[in-house]
C-alpha cells in the first residue's frame, strides 16, 4: 500500500476513535449552538413553569432580558423622560438584539447593582461596574471586558494636590460602593458619600466638595464644558480597572457563557467599537481589544479563559484580620439559626478594623471632652451671667440666646471653620472644634440655669452677709438637674462631629460602608455603641446630681 494511503487511513482511524484533537470551535459557532439549545428548551412544554431554570432559558421564555443600567452617568447611561442613551444602554440593546429578545431597563446605582442581581430583579448589570478581585465573590463577571477606566481625583486648579501624600486629612466626595474608596481611606482621606455620581460636579461647583473622585469616563463629558474645564482639573489617577457585565453567581451559568462568547464576537467584529464611537467615548481600549480578539489563539470558544487574551481583574483584595475566620463562622451561625443575613465588615479586613478601633477611641475622647467642656462652660457662663456688672451680664446672656438659637450642626461647622483659620486641618483640630462647640451649646443652657439660680439666691439673701462663692456653690447645687440634663445631651450630640470630618465612630463606619457591604448591621452596631455610652453617662451624671443636691441640702 502506497505511503500516502497508509497515512490517510491512519488519520481516518484516529478521527473515528476520537484520538485526534478536534479543531477549536469558533466563538460564533459555540454561541449559535448554546442559543439554539436554550431556545429549544424554552419551547419545550412545561419548561418555562419549572422553578430554578437557568436565566438564559427564562429570558427566552419571557422574551426579554432585564438589564440594570445607570440613568445619571453622562455618555454611558442617561435618561431624559422615557428616552435612554449612552454606551451601556446601546450595548444592552445590542445584547438583546443578538438574543432576539426585548431589553427591559432597571435603574441601578453603584450600591444597588449587585444587590438587584442577587434578588433576581435583573438578569445582567451593565452599569460602569469595575471588575476587581473583591467583587469576584459577589457577581460573575463577563469576559472579555467591555470597557476600561481609572479613578481620577478632580479639584480646583489652584488646589495643591499632586499625589497621595497631599490627601491625608482632606475630605473627598465619592459615591457609595466605588471600589477605589478603600484605597483613598488607606491614605487617611476622609470621605463624603453620595448615592449618585452626578451630584459630584454640582458639589464641586458650589464648593461643598474641594475634591471628588470618580471614574475618568464619568468626568469626560464635564471637561467638554468650558466653564468646568476652566475651574477644575484632574489631579492624579489610580486604580485602572476593566469594566465587566455582571450576572448572578448562581442560576446564570449558561447566560454567562453566552455573554462571554458574545463579548468576544462584539470585540472582534467591532460592535463595541462602533457603539463607543457613536456615543463619543474614548475608544483606545476598544480599538486594542478588537485586535486582541481577532488573533487566532484568542478567537476560539475557550479564548475568554486564556490569560493571554483576557485582562485580569484589579487586585483589590484587602488584608484580612487574624480573626476573619471566626467572624465568618459567626455570620453563618446567625444565618443558620435565625435566617438573618448579618455582615460584619469592620471585623474582616485590616483597613476596616483599624478604622473601627480608631473610631471607638476617638468617640470616647469626644464624649469625655464634650462632658468636660459642657461643665466648664456651664460654670463660666453661669458666673458671668450672675456678675454684678450689668454690661457683662447682658453680653453673656445675649451670647447664651445666640447659642441656644443656633442649630447644633451649624455651630459645629462654624467652630471648625474658625479653628482652621488658626490651625492646619487635622483630626485633632476637628475633634477639638467639636468639643468646644458641644461644650458651648450645652454649657450655655446649663450656665443659664446657674445664673437664674444665683439671681434667686441674691433675692433670698438680700441684706445678709453671704460670700459670693458660697452663693455660687449653692446655685450650682440647685441647678444640678439641668446641668446633668445638658451633660447627657452633650454625650448624645457627639456624632455630629462627623459633619466636620472628625474621625469618630460614625465617620469610621461611613468610611467602612463606602467599600464594604453590611450597612444595616454596621449602623446597628453604631446605635448599640452610643446607647451603651449614653447609659454610662446617665449613670455617672446621676451620681453627680445626687452629690450636688446633698451639698445644697
Amino acid at each position: 500500500m502506497p505511503g500516502k494511503w497508509r497515512f490517510l487511513l491512519l488519520v481516518a482511524g484516529l478521527l473515528v476513535t476520537g484520538v485526534a484533537p478536534a479543531l477549536a470551535e469558533t466563538p460564533d459557532a459555540a454561541l449559535e449552538r448554546l442559543l439554539d439549545e436554550a431556545r429549544v428548551e424554552a419551547e419545550t412544554p412545561g419548561t418555562c413553569e419549572k422553578p430554578g431554570i437557568d436565566r438564559l432559558v427564562r429570558i427566552f421564555c419571557e422574551g426579554k432580558i432585564r438589564a440594570g443600567i445607570r440613568e445619571k452617568y453622562p455618555l454611558f447611561g442617561t435618561r431624559v423622560g422615557d428616552v435612554r442613551f449612552g454606551y451601556d444602554v446601546d450595548v444592552a440593546r445590542a445584547v438583546a438584539s443578538r438574543l432576539g429578545v426585548e431589553p427591559e431597563f432597571t435603574r441601578v446605582k453603584a450600591a444597588t447593582r449587585i444587590v438587584l442581581l442577587d434578588e433576581d430583579k435583573i438578569d445582567v448589570v451593565l452599569a460602569t461596574m469595575g471588575h476587581n478581585t473583591q467583587r469576584d465573590s459577589q457577581a460573575r463577571f463577563i469576559r472579555p471586558h467591555y470597557y476600561q477606566s481609572e479613578t481620577v481625583l478632580i479639584g480646583p486648579k489652584e488646589l495643591p494636590v499632586a499625589g497621595w501624600e497631599d490627601i491625608a486629612g482632606r475630605s473627598i466626595c465619592v459615591t457609595i460602593g466605588n471600589g477605589s474608596n478603600a484605597q483613598m481611606i488607606s491614605h487617611q482621606a476622609r470621605l463624603m458619600l453620595f448615592e449618585e455620581a452626578t451630584v459630584l460636579p454640582v458639589r464641586l461647583a458650589d464648593e461643598t466638595c474641594m475634591l471628588a473622585a470618580q471614574d475618568n469616563s464619568f468626568f469626560a463629558s464635564y471637561f467638554t464644558d468650558e466653564g468646568f474645564a476652566r475651574r477644575f482639573e484632574p489631579k492624579f489617577g489610580f486604580s485602572q480597572v476593566p469594566w465587566g457585565m455582571g450576572v448572578a453567581r448562581t442560576g446564570s451559568d449558561r447566560l454567562a457563557k453566552v455573554l462571554d462568547l458574545m463579548g468576544q464576537v462584539f470585540h472582534r467584529t467591532g460592535v463595541f467599537l462602533e457603539i463607543g464611537r457613536k456615543n463619543a467615548i474614548a475608544t483606545g481600549f476598544l480599538e486594542a481589544q478588537k485586535e486582541v480578539w481577532a488573533r487566532p489563539e484568542c478567537n476560539t470558544s475557550e479564548g475568554n479563559t486564556d490569560p493571554a487574551c483576557v485582562l485580569p481583574p484589579l487586585d483589590a483584595a484587602l488584608e484580612p484580620t487574624p480573626f476573619v475566620g471566626n467572624v465568618v463562622a459567626a455570620e453563618q451561625w446567625i444565618a443558620e439559626r435565625t435566617g438573618l443575613s448579618v455582615s460584619l465588615p469592620m471585623f474582616k479586613t485590616m483597613p476596616a478594623w483599624t478604622l473601627f478601633q480608631s473610631g471607638i477611641i476617638n468617640s470616647l475622647y469626644l464624649v469625655v471632652g464634650a462632658l468636660g467642656a459642657t461643665l466648664f462652660f456651664a460654670l463660666l457662663l453661669g458666673a458671668l451671667q450672675s456678675s454684678e456688672n450689668s454690661i457683662v451680664q447682658w453680653v453673656f446672656k445675649a451670647l447664651t440666646v445666640i447659642l441656644q438659637s443656633s442649630p447644633v450642626v451649624l455651630t459645629v461647622v462654624i467652630a471648625a471653620a474658625v479653628a482652621q483659620e488658626f490651625f492646619s486641618y487635622s483630626s485633632v483640630v476637628a475633634i477639638g472644634a467639636a468639643i468646644v462647640a458641644l461644650g458651648l451649646m450645652n454649657g450655655s443652657n446649663a450656665g443659664q440655669a446657674i445664673g437664674e439660680a444665683m439671681h434667686t439666691l441674691h433675692a433670698e439673701n438680700a441684706g445678709k452677709d453671704v460670700a459670693e462663692t458660697k452663693l455660687f456653690g449653692r446655685a450650682v447645687s440647685r441647678s444640678a438637674t439641668q446641668i446633668v440634663s445638658f451633660l447627657i445631651n452633650a454625650a448624645k450630640g457627639t456624632p455630629v462631629a462627623a459633619f466636620i470630618g472628625a474621625p469618630e465612630l460614625l465617620s469610621a463606619l461611613t468610611d467602612i460602608t463606602s467599600f464594604a457591604s453590611g450597612r444595616a448591621t454596621t449602623y446597628t452596631i453604631l446605635l448599640i455603641f452610643y446607647v451603651l455610652v449614653v447609659m454610662i453617662v446617665v449613670w455617672l451624671c446621676g451620681r453627680l446630681r445626687v452629690a450636688l443636691e446633698r451639698r445644697h441640702a
